[in-house]
């Protein structure tokens, strides 16, 4: 399994062992565009692994605060309680770059910038930039892909 996550298209698709797509995802990539450095709030590009899968049994639309479940569960009239927060909801899949001085080890490093594959409230648009920089998806799309692919799984942010 491999996953291909495109800027241009905001989308994400994942692939099988021979190259064909097996999901296509709408997805939001950041606002700000493709980027490596910390602080930029932009997307980094390049090769990727899964290093961390959270939240596996975790309710849908579970609110993520520091990559733990805080016992909320998203709702519109929570979302309109706290209108600045930045929700991740329902999993999390902790990216780790793969390419020294571009986007692993220092102020590019992608896993200490907590960059993730994550949900985001129904209410959120996808399929345009409008993140912080993580890879925001539909909660249903990101449980169906979360059960699909393991630590380890191959991820190119191509931009």
């Amino acid at each position: 399994m491999k996953i291909n996550i495109h800027i241009a298209s905001q989308t994400l698709e994942l692939l099988d062992d021979s190259g064909q797509v097996l999901h296509r995802y709408a997805v939001s990539t950041a606002a700000n565009g493709p980027g490596e450095v910390s602080g930029s709030f932009c997307t980094p590009r390049g090769r990727h692994i899964i290093r961390a899968r959270i939240g596996e049994g975790c309710p849908a639309n579970s609110v993520f605060v520091r990559r733990r479940p805080t016992g909320e569960i998203y709702t519109p009239e929570l979302g309109a309680q706290f209108p600045e927060r930045d929700w991740i909801l329902t999993r999390i899949l902790w990216l780790s770059g793969c390419e020294v001085g571009f986007n692993r080890l220092g102020e590019s490093d992608t896993m200490r910038r907590y960059i993730y594959i994550h949900g985001t409230p129904d209410s959120e648009p996808v399929g345009l930039a409008a993140s912080h920089g993580c890879i925001r998806m539909r909660n249903a799309d990101l449980l169906e892909l979360f059960d699909l692919v393991p630590v380890g799984t191959s991820v190119e942010i191509i931009g």
